[in-house]
């Protein structure tokens, strides 16, 4: 299973959304305090719809504490400060991708520390950043098609009338 790690989210509405996806594809979703919001966040709800019942969400008290519990897992840290573009990497089915939070990203430490495995979003000279929750959807599912959408079992088919 693939994992998400958000550290420090900070908007309700991307990590509802984030939830959202996580929930559509199978992916675990981790959250790392402080959060931004409370759980029960209108917004936060709103964003997730109805899929907190599909989700696989935890919060958690550090970073460190996920990545102790899974040093023999890869993980890769999405940054703008990288040479390698999310695509340039092979992602394992059992891999975790962390984010930081929207008004900052990671720290540089822990970039420093593990700069060989960040990967960027390639985009335009004076574009900061995007979305994080687009950002979230758009790693997810190149790490998603390298291994044949293992997780996802929509065949595709017709079930319902079109119009």
């Amino acid at each position: 299973m693939i994992s998400v790690v958000l550290v420090e989210p900070e908007i309700p509405q991307n990590a509802g959304n984030i939830i959202r996806t996580c929930a559509a594809t199978g992916c675990k979703l981790y959250m790392v305090k402080p959060l931004g919001f409370v759980l029960d966040d209108k917004h936060f709800k709103r964003a997730g719809l109805d899929y907190f019942s599909l989700s696989n969400f935890e919060v958690v008290d550090s970073f460190e504490e996920i990545y102790e519990a899974n040093k023999d897992k890869q993980f890769y840290f999405a940054s703008t400060k990288s040479k390698h573009t999310y695509a340039e990497v092979e992602y394992p089915k059992d891999c975790f991708i962390v984010f930081g939070k929207e008004s900052y990203g990671l720290r540089e430490s822990l970039l420093k520390e593990h700069y060989e495995d960040c990967i960027r979003i390639p985009m335009t000279d004076g574009a900061r950043s995007l979305n994080l929750s687009n950002s979230v959807a758009i790693i997810v599912y190149e790490a998603l098609r390298q291994n044949d959408f293992f997780s996802l079992k929509n065949t595709g088919e017709l079930t319902g009338r079109i119009d």
